[in-house]
């Protein structure tokens, strides 16, 4: 399957990218923001372009992506006023403390990784590995040292893969009675050094 890596979503795949987004996290999400229409709908309006990585297929379809948080700014980010414009002020209210369980705090010298999705159809195409190594990229350019990202205990194949792409585990967070609500009780943080690659957009083909 052919495809190229760019930075930042197209304006047109800006609904797809949330479409794709919620897909991958909609076990996560769906609680809080769900019904799937409203949910998606909102990550449509609070997504920031310029902080993802994404491959393309030819046909301009969006095959994956993955979003990142810095100091500077986050892929999906959307506040108060956010939730209050789709769920409305005691909507907001109330899933505003919840929300912030999921938030991870973006430290100096690090890129936050901010999810990771393949769409099903492209998955096994080594497309999860090539955006990693295009954050990988990301980092190295804004002059940070480490990537950082979470995985979740119900999530083991995530977890191999980054192990296999020299992720280390650094930490751990159990959510208690809390992981009833996000489906999954523990999540895991691991940490690897920007390696660095050449620079540029790459056009990939999987064997």
């Amino acid at each position: 399957m052919k495809y190229v890596l760019r930075r930042g979503v197209p304006d047109t795949q800006r609904a797809a990218a949330a479409v794709l987004y919620w897909e991958a996290f909609e076990r996560k999400l769906g609680p809080l923001l769900g019904p799937p229409e409203r949910g998606r709908g909102f990550l449509e309006r609070v997504i920031n372009p310029d902080f993802a990585v994404v491959a393309v297929a030819p046909d301009g379809a969006l095959l994956g992506l993955s979003g990142f948080k810095t100091l500077d700014g986050v892929f999906v980010g959307g506040g108060f006023r956010d939730l209050r414009t789709d769920f409305g002020l005691f909507g907001a209210a109330w899933r505003i403390p919840l929300l912030a369980l999921l938030d991870r705090t973006a430290v100096a010298g690090q890129l936050l990784m901010d999810g990771i999705c393949v769409d099903a159809r492209a998955r096994g195409q080594g497309i999860g590995a090539a955006l990693i190594d295009e954050i990988d990229e990301v980092a190295r350019d804004l002059g940070l040292s480490e990537i950082r990202l979470d995985v979740i205990d119900t999530n083991p194949r995530a977890k191999q893969l980054y192990e296999r792409l020299g992720f280390e585990v650094t930490d751990a967070q159990d959510l208690g009675p809390l992981g009833g609500i996000f489906g999954f009780r523990r999540a895991e943080t691991m940490v690897r050094a920007v390696a660095g690659r050449d620079h540029g957009a790459v056009s990939r083909k999987s064997p």
